[in-house]
């Protein structure tokens, strides 16, 4: 057994040194570089070690003088608007006194007039006898009121859709409620002219974001062309995959209003869902204030989610979001700012429930406001050097220049000095602001000119006029 054993060694030894002179030279060239170069990974050092000295302790003291740690936040100008604000004494409302003087208000969002109504405070004065200031508690901690209930009932009804959810910060409403739906690798087709609480919303979503041009259906059709071309090459995942336009009713960066209709007929088109954001159109547009819906006549059940804040017409604090329970109940659940934020005072609660009967019981008010706002967009046509943006049914006009110095910079400081140059004259503007380095489309500067039903047409043309005054004296 043994000799076999030695006898089946010896053969396999002659053919190896057989197939060492069968081989190739280049083969055995190679080989013998790489047997040379792993011998020499294996004997050598992986590193060097530096020569170094030590330090004493004065260098090491001049050494730590001398380092400067990096800022935290990039430096900011002295001149920086957020550093240099207009203090308000007294309620903001039809007369507001900015910096000690007295104007008349064209710069904040009380729409309706009813941030100073009698019956709106008494509202307020007696929810805050009743349960004090605040909450300290979200809705599922202690921190859901009868108030609350009431007001979301009446928001429903209002509204005419199935339920209601308010939250207790207008800007956290819509940029809680897209990510409660939208999740990572859903996909949302956005207007580029979307507010910038529209854009938290979407940068919390984490979906894959597709911008159409401002308007421009043409071009959202195409992106829904394109992406239905992509789910037909991986059905599979197109299964799985949710799809949603995100719009505004009334853009609050333009003023313009959105082709509800047509969007309407996308929607089936390429089924996909519509969240529309009402801030600036609620209370305003329709014969109601039921906003945009109601403004075009198209069935809210054909939108799947409606949101708004409660801050303009209202003139309270908060917002909320309608449409069908299934859809509302939701957020209940996911809506961050619903969930994780102290609920909203029960005086402010009241407060909304006391605009809804005042806008309920006077339906007037909202052509009176109409016919204010196109006053004043034809008031203001014609000034040089500066042009009207936004629909002339639209409370909320900007002002931009008509030619650009090429420097937003210098751009922003021409149209502040006509802001100031009007503010001494009593009428209080405000320039649109904006976060330059995170807005998805930054909007070209502009003044902001508000409408409110409290302002009469005599105000309405001193306004125009002075806005003439001062872009003669700034602009040429």
């Amino acid at each position: 057994m043994s000799a076999a054993v030695g006898v089946g060694q010896q053969w396999v030894l002659v053919e190896m040194v057989q197939a060492f002179y069968e081989a190739p030279a280049y083969h055995l060239i190679l080989e013998g570089i790489l047997i040379l170069w792993i011998i020499r990974l294996i004997f050598s050092k992986t590193y060097k070690l530096q020569e170094r000295s030590d330090l004493t302790p004065k260098e090491k003291e001049e050494l730590i003088e001398e380092w400067q740690p990096e800022p935290l936040v990039p430096p900011v100008p002295k001149d920086h608007p957020a550093l240099n604000y207009n203090i308000v004494s007294g309620p903001p409302t039809h007369k507001i006194t900015v910096n000690g003087k007295e104007c008349i208000n064209f710069a904040s969002f009380n729409f309706l007039g009813l941030l100073e109504n009698e019956k709106v405070k008494s509202a307020a004065q007696a929810s805050l006898k009743k349960y004090g200031v605040g909450t300290c508690g979200p809705r599922g901690f202690y921190g859901t009121f009868d108030v609350h209930l009431e007001l979301e009932d009446r928001l429903a009804k209002f509204m005419r859709t199935e339920e209601a959810i308010i939250y207790s910060y207008g800007f956290a409403t819509i940029a809680s409620a897209i990510p409660a739906y939208s999740k990572r690798g859903d996909i949302v087709f956005v207007d580029e002219a979307a507010c910038f609480a529209i854009q938290k919303g979407l940068q919390a979503s984490r979906s894959n974001i597709k911008l159409f041009k401002h308007n421009d259906m043409a071009d959202l059709e195409r992106l829904l062309k394109e992406q239905e071309a992509e789910d037909q090459k991986n059905p599979r995942k197109a299964r799985v995959t949710r799809r949603f336009i995100v719009v505004e009713g009334l853009y609050m960066n333009t003023g313009d209003v959105c082709p509800l209709p047509e969007l309407i007929k996308l929607k089936y088109k390429y089924k996909v869902r519509i969240f529309l954001e009402e801030s600036l159109s609620f209370g305003v547009l329709g014969e109601h204030g039921r906003g945009i819906t109601e403004h075009f006549g198209i069935n809210i059940d054909d939108i799947d989610l409606i949101s708004a804040n409660m801050e303009n017409s209202l003139a309270s604090i908060g917002g909320f979001c309608c449409g069908r329970s299934f859809i509302i109940d939701h957020q209940r659940l996911s809506g961050q700012g619903y969930c994780f934020s102290a609920s909203l005072p029960p005086l402010l609660a009241a407060a909304a429930i006391e605009a809804l009967n005042i806008m309920e019981d006077n339906p007037d008010i909202f052509q009176t406001l109409r016919t204010k706002c196109e006053h004043m967009h034809k008031a203001l046509q014609g000034i040089s050097g500066l042009k009207v943006v936004g629909e002339s049914f639209s409370p909320a006009l900007h002002l931009q220049l008509e030619d650009s110095s090429g420097s937003r910079e210098n751009d922003v400081k021409l149209l502040k000095r006509v802001v100031d140059y009007c503010m001494n004259s009593g009428i209080a503007l405000t320039q649109a602001r904006y976060l330059e380095k995170e807005e998805k489309c930054l909007p070209s500067p502009s003044i902001r000119v508000v409408v409110t039903v409290e302002q009469t047409e005599q105000e309405l043309d001193k306004a125009a006029s002075l806005i003439k005054e001062a872009a003669q004296s700034v602009l040429n």
